[in-house]
């Protein structure tokens, strides 16, 4: 409270707008006027002639004695803040406290202050990929639109209205964003920054899951592509995944020490920190696959692909762009050729439990959408068995099998 305020007690009687407009301005600090009516009130005015509604108090807990400022004269009337004091007052009486809950809720966090902790204590955790793509939703979608209210503050509507809004650009981006913000409010309630997830309800667009590999064509052509392509060390990298299945942040941060070359055998043990499972993964390779490590193998170089600065190499989204251009395909992701390599093994007549085992997939059902590849090996399968099992006519042909009348 200011020191130099001056209490005077008015004999007119409780406060008037007229009593208000006519108040006489203090040589310095401010001087309030109180009311009779409601206990606390009061008309402050500053010696620079300014003049606020004020309401004193003294808190129930300890008896400490605090003023809440109601608002300004004349934007607030006197018969408005009365009745606004007066409503605080049966506040206080109740426990409450309105200047500590309004500093309180000043200090409060934003979804900004949400957003920075979540980086620090989730999203660096994450794998390199996520990191990035985790950074580019916080920063465009979500801090964008509501980092400025508080974390307590946001309520269904608020984040229903955002998933609407990134919808109608981009579906599959607003579902994103909705997870990420989930995923934050869910770390709010750990940090007992709110009791509640606004994201719980809100309907997510609808996904069909992707089915694109490479055909046999765009195989041939893709070869090609990578065998013309100036920068040989990312055609490997791409001919790496194709080959492994793995994913693109796992070969791009592979290290030598991560491989076990034996006499017509290798293995490749992905660490726990690498995986999207957050499990060691080993993996078999191939004898393509050896036969590009071993042309690639450098004894006094820790990654497989380096880069700039002692680091592994990142970026390969303008270099796959060029070569699917010089391949002449369109729509294939990076992402694809590990669904390539998953749809070579499943038409092959390998098994889901060995192609998840393969993928590091953790969940039964992630591999099950390679289950519909299986369809031409089955027909295979069940025509060699229906040779096998069918009576035979002398002249090779299948007979029919006896019908009996009912």
């Amino acid at each position: 409270m200011n020191t130099e305020a001056q209490s005077v007690n008015p004999k007119r009687g409780k406060l008037t707008d007229k009593i208000v407009r006519t108040l006489p301005v203090p040589d310095k600090g401010n001087r309030i006027t109180y009311d009779t009516d409601v206990l606390g009130f009061g008309a402050r005015v500053t010696a620079a002639g300014a003049i606020a509604f004020v309401l004193n108090y003294r808190r129930k807990s300890d008896g400490r004695e605090r003023r809440a400022t109601i608002g300004q004269f004349p934007a607030w009337s006197v018969a408005a803040a009365r009745q606004r004091a007066a409503e605080l007052r049966r506040a206080v009486d109740s426990g409450s406290d309105p200047v500590g809950e309004a500093a309180a809720e000043r200090g409060a966090p934003t979804v900004a202050d949400l957003c920075a902790r979540f980086e620090a204590e989730h999203v660096d955790k994450l794998r390199d990929r996520s990191q990035s793509d985790y950074q580019g939703i916080i920063r465009n979608d979500i801090v964008s639109e509501l980092g400025k209210l508080k974390v307590a503050a946001v309520d269904f509507e608020h984040v229903e209205r955002l998933h609407r809004k990134i919808t109608k650009r981009a579906p599959i981006r607003a579902n994103r964003v909705i997870a990420v913000l989930s995923k934050m409010f869910s770390l709010a309630i750990k940090w007992r920054l709110r009791p509640d997830n606004p994201c719980k309800g809100v309907e997510r667009n609808r996904e069909q899951a992707r089915k694109r590999y490479l055909t046999p064509e765009e195989l041939e052509r893709l070869t090609k592509a990578l065998a013309e392509y100036r920068d040989q060390q990312v055609a490997d990298i791409f001919r790496l995944l194709l080959l492994t299945g793995a994913r693109r942040s796992e070969v791009l941060s592979a290290k030598w020490e991560q491989f076990d070359f034996q006499e017509k055998k290798a293995w490749w043990t992905k660490p726990a920190t690498l995986t999207k499972q957050k499990a060691e993964h080993r993996i078999p390779l191939s004898a393509p696959a050896r036969e590009i490590l071993a042309r690639l193998r450098k004894d006094d170089e820790p990654w497989l692909f380096p880069g700039r600065s002692g680091q592994h190499r990142i970026n390969l989204a303008h270099s796959w762009r060029l070569i699917c251009k010089a391949a002449g395909i369109t729509g294939l992701r990076i992402h694809d050729l590990r669904h390539s390599y998953a749809s070579q093994l499943a038409s092959s007549g390998t098994g889901l439990h060995v192609i998840g085992a393969l993928l590091g997939h953790s969940q039964p059902q992630t591999t099950h959408r390679y289950a519909h590849l299986f369809d031409d090996p089955l027909h295979v399968a069940t025509e060699r068995a229906g040779a096998i099992l069918a009576p035979k006519t002398k002249g090779g042909s299948v007979s029919k099998f006896p019908v009996r009348s009912r």
